[in-house]
C-alpha cells in the first residue's frame, strides 16, 4: 500500500515526527519533490536531527530510503548530511537516488543569492538554496539529470552550451565573474563519485515493490499554501507539494496512493513573505507563541529564521486539506498550546463587509481580516499524555472544534516533540 504524508499550511506542521513514525510501519520512504531548502525535525535515541535532503524513515534498519526524480538534488549537501547521521551514531541506512532525479547546479544557488539581492525589499524570501533557478532550468530544458553525470563527453558539450547562456546574465545582469567549463566539468566528476553508489532506476524499484505488497510512505516538503498552483502565488516554493505530484515525483501510478495524512499545527507559523491572515502583529503575544512551540521554538530547521507566528486558520486549513485529498489529519505541538488563558480560532476571513469560509486568491487574500473564535485555554501541561480522553476537557474541545472546521478526521494528536509523544484517536 502507498500512503502519502503531506503538510497542510505553509510548512513547519511537524511532518518530520509524524513521517520518522509512520515509517515504523513501512518498507521504503519516498521524498518526492523539494530539496535541501527546507528541513524536517527528528529527534530520537541517536540524538536531535534536521534533515533536509534525506528521508525522515532513514533511522530504522528495516526501511529503504528513495529520493525520487522530483528531488532537486543537492549532492555535497546530500552527502554532508549522510556524514552527520553517521557521525551521531545512527547505522547506515540502505539509500536510493533517482537516476532521473536533477541536480542543484553550483551556479543555481549563484542566482538564487544574486537575484534576491538585485530585487532588494522586493525579494521573495528565498532560502538562497537555488530551487527556483533549479526548477526554471528543468522546465526550460537545460537542467542536469544525475544519469547524465556518466557520460562524460556529453557533459562537457551541454556544459559549454548552458553556460553560454549563463555567463550572459552573470556578467551583465548580476555584474560578476563568469564560470569557466573546464572548473564545472571537475566538480560534477567529483559528483558523480559522490553519488555513484546509490544511483538506480528508482521507478522500477518502486514498480517492482508495489507488485510485492510493500508499504510505502510517500514524504512530502512544505505544505499546501506553498504549492506553485494553489498556493499563496507568488510567494511559494517552486515545485508541487501537493500528494498527486507523489505520483510524478516518485514514478509511480496516482491510483496507488491509497491513503493521504496530511499534518496540521495546532497554531500556525510560516517562514519568509506573503499573505498570512491569521499572523499575530504584537511582537510579544507572538514571541510567547514561537518560544513555546516545536521542541526549540518555532525558528526554521533550515535557516534559523524565526518563524511568523498566528492563531489557527480554520479556512486555510480547511483548503489546505482538501487540495491535499486528505484521507485523515495528525495535529502537532498541542502541547505547545499550553501556556494560554484563551486560544482563537480563525474561523473566517473579512473582506469588503462579507465574511468567507473558503480561501481566497492571494489578491483578495493580501486584503482580508481575521474573524475569530475565542476559546478558553486548559493552562496545565499535557506532554506524556497517552490516552485521549485523559486530555483535559478544554483541550479536546479545542482538538474537536478544529477538526468540525475542518472536515477530516484528526486521527492523532501530537503533544510532545519525541517519536512516542502521540496520541491516537478512534
Amino acid at each position: 500500500m502507498v500512503r502519502a504524508i503531506v503538510g497542510a499550511n505553509w510548512g513547519d506542521e511537524g511532518k518530520g515526527k509524524i513521517t520518522d513514525m509512520l515509517a515504523e510501519k513501512s518498507d521504503i520512504i519516498v521524498r518526492f519533490q523539494g530539496g535541501a531548502n527546507a528541513g524536517h525535525t527528528i529527534i530520537n535515541n541517536y540524538g536531535r536531527f534536521a534533515l533536509h535532503l534525506l528521508p525522515s524513515g532513514l533511522f530504522y534498519d528495516h526501511t529503504t530510503c528513495i529520493i525520487g526524480n522530483g528531488v532537486a538534488l543537492d549532492i555535497p549537501k546530500f552527502v554532508a548530511e549522510l556524514q552527520d547521521v553517521l557521525d551521531k551514531g545512527a547505522p547506515m541506512p540502505r539509500l536510493l537516488v533517482s537516476d532521473r532525479a536533477q541536480i542543484i547546479m553550483p551556479y543555481h544557488v549563484l542566482f538564487d543569492q544574486y537575484e534576491e539581492e538585485r530585487l532588494g525589499k522586493n525579494s521573495f524570501g528565498s532560502t538562497k538554496s537555488g530551487i527556483a533557478p533549479f526548477y526554471s532550468d528543468k522546465y526550460a530544458k537545460i537542467g542536469f539529470q544525475v544519469q547524465e553525470l556518466f557520460d562524460e563527453e556529453h557533459l562537457k558539450d551541454k556544459l559549454t552550451r548552458v553556460l553560454d547562456q549563463k555567463n550572459v546574465l552573470i556578467e551583465h545582469l548580476y555584474h560578476k565573474d563568469p564560470i569557466k567549463v573546464e572548473e564545472l566539468l571537475k566538480t560534477l566528476i567529483e559528483y558523480r563519485e559522490m553519488i555513484a553508489p546509490y544511483v538506480t532506476d528508482t521507478s522500477a524499484y518502486l514498480y517492482n515493490a508495489i507488485k510485492e505488497g510493500k508499504n510505502i510512505l510517500l514524504e512530502g516538503q512544505l505544505g499546501s499554501l506553498k504549492d506553485p498552483d494553489h498556493g499563496i502565488y507568488p510567494m511559494v516554493t517552486s515545485s508541487s507539494t501537493l500528494a498527486a505530484y507523489g505520483a510524478i515525483g516518485a514514478g509511480i501510478p496516482p491510483y496507488e496512493i491509497k491513503e493521504i495524512v496530511t499534518v496540521v499545527k495546532a497554531y500556525s507559523s510560516a517562514v519568509g513573505a506573503g499573505a498570512f491572515v491569521s499572523e499575530i502583529l504584537d511582537e510579544e503575544t507572538a514571541k510567547i507563541m514561537r518560544d513555546n512551540g516545536g521542541d526549540k521554538g518555532e525558528y526554521g530547521a533550515t535557516t534559523g529564521r524565526p518563524r511568523r507566528m498566528g492563531w489557527f486558520d480554520a479556512v486555510a486549513t480547511r483548503y489546505g486539506c482538501r487540495i491535499q485529498g486528505s484521507t485523515e489529519v495528525a495535529l502537532t505541538v498541542l502541547d505547545a498550546l499550553s501556556v494560554w488563558d484563551e486560544l482563537k480560532i480563525c474561523v473566517g476571513y473579512e473582506l469588503d463587509g462579507e465574511v468567507l469560509k473558503d480561501f481566497p486568491v492571494t489578491t483578495k487574500l493580501e486584503k482580508c481580516k481575521p474573524v475569530y473564535k475565542t476559546l478558553p485555554g486548559w493552562k496545565t501541561d499535557i506532554s506524556g499524555i497517552k490516552e485521549y480522553d485523559k486530555l483535559p476537557k478544554e483541550c479536546r474541545d479545542y482538538v474537536e472544534f478544529i477538526e468540525k472546521e475542518i472536515g477530516v478526521p484528526i486521527t492523532m494528536v501530537s503533544n510532545g516533540p519525541k517519536r512516542e509523544d502521540i496520541i491516537y484517536r478512534k
